[in-house]
């Protein structure tokens, strides 16, 4: 299976001198085309510096990062904007929508901005994959906050990116929500193929991967390969694991 996002002996250290701090040490791993990868681990682990320079919004101090067939070390910072405009898709744990606009207006804000055109039936497409065909005319403060994220997660899909980067979506949310969010999530990588890279430290978020990686001291520490169809308590092991490296 073809990797999505290759990372081959990456580094990011941050300061200088005596006040230099190792953020990433080594890194090497590669996420394949249409899987669900959560990454976890202690604070400081270095989970949301890979995501940053995975996406292309950090360089790296050392090593290549390789993003739909492209080395971003080999581009100018044009051309790395231009690369996450066309291939990435981001959501985060705060929704970032304008309050003033609908949710359809918030989902083709951000390539309006880039100058790229969006077409209606993709706004309309986008809001339908998650769940919110009906809701498209709808502003934020008439949207719950499950709601709310999903109209981030189109704006995120609208573009049909090669990765969905994700950096805790579900932490404003509650656990009931979180669920909602997240099978969604599942359900697009199930059935559009969506390749997608979890940051987050709750480990029933992490459940719904196909593969959880740890990070500790800024190296991979271990992972876990998860069966879906099982029946097992994922959440439960993934729990374990944490303890262990935290331990």
């Amino acid at each position: 299976m073809q990797d999505t996002v290759e990372l081959h002996g990456v580094r990011k250290v941050h300061g200088a001198g005596g006040r230099q701090v190792t953020a990433l040490d080594g890194v090497s791993i590669g996420f394949p085309r249409g899987t669900f990868t959560a990454i976890m681990g202690p604070s400081g682990s270095g989970k949301s510096t890979l995501l940053q320079c995975a996406a292309g919004l950090e360089q790296p101090t050392d090593g290549r990062i390789v993003l739909a067939g492209v080395d971003i070390g080999q581009q100018n910072e044009k051309e790395r904007t231009q690369l996450r405009r066309d291939h990435i898709g981001f959501v985060f744990q705060a929704f970032n929508l304008v309050e003033s606009l609908t949710a359809a207006q918030n989902v083709e804000l951000p390539s309006r901005f880039a100058g790229r055109k969006v077409s209606p039936e993709q706004v309309a497409n986008a809001l339908a994959a998650v769940g919110l065909a009906e809701r498209a005319g709808h502003r934020p403060s008439e949207l719950s906050g499950g709601q709310q994220q999903r109209v981030a997660l189109a704006r995120a899909l609208v573009t049909r990116p090669d990765v969905l980067f994700a950096d805790e979506p579900t932490g404003a949310l509650d656990t009931v929500t979180s669920q909602e969010v997240l099978r969604m999530m599942r359900m697009l990588v199930d059935r559009e193929g969506q390749t997608t890279l979890m940051v987050t430290h709750d480990p029933v978020a992490a459940s719904m991967a196909d593969v959880v990686v740890f990070l500790k001291d800024g190296r991979i520490a271990d992972r876990i390969q998860l069966d879906r169809h099982s029946g097992g308590n994922s959440a439960a092991a993934i729990a374990t694991h944490m303890a262990r490296l935290e331990a």
